[in-house]
């Protein structure tokens, strides 16, 4: 069924996504971004619409997942140290996106930051 979409990964911003867009292209893997026009058109509004989603067709994913697991930056902080998860100090990390409410929605910019452990699940606020 390659109708079927598989979400890959959210990115934060346009640019974030095209070394990975690039590397499955090249492995023959066809990459579809959603949401990349309008964050090229407004990308202040990238938290309120979680980012611009990496997709690939279903019958594409575990090959995706491998490729991508192999060239993948996790979430580090102000200072460039990976984040480390509170709970199981896998240092797996990548941003979070829940923007729930109306004001979070009109104003992104004031949600907290925050991230999801890829090891464990935990999501956790930013310091």
């Amino acid at each position: 069924m390659e109708d079927k979409f598989y979400q890959l990964a959210s990115f934060e911003y346009v640019a974030d996504v095209q070394i990975v867009k690039g590397k499955l292209e090249s492995e023959g893997i066809p990459v579809f971004l959603r949401d990349e026009n309008t964050l090229n058109s407004d990308p202040l509004i990238s938290n309120a619409i979680g980012g611009v989603k990496l997709q690939v067709y279903s019958k594409d994913k575990e090959r995706a997942i491998a490729i991508y697991n192999e060239i993948r930056a996790y979430a580090v902080d102000n200072d460039g140290k990976t984040i480390v998860c509170p709970n199981c100090k896998a240092q797996k990390s990548e941003p979070y996106y829940n923007s729930k409410g109306v004001f979070y929605k009109l104003f992104p910019f004031f949600e907290k930051r925050k991230y999801k452990c890829l090891n464990c699940g935990m999501i956790t606020n930013s310091k």
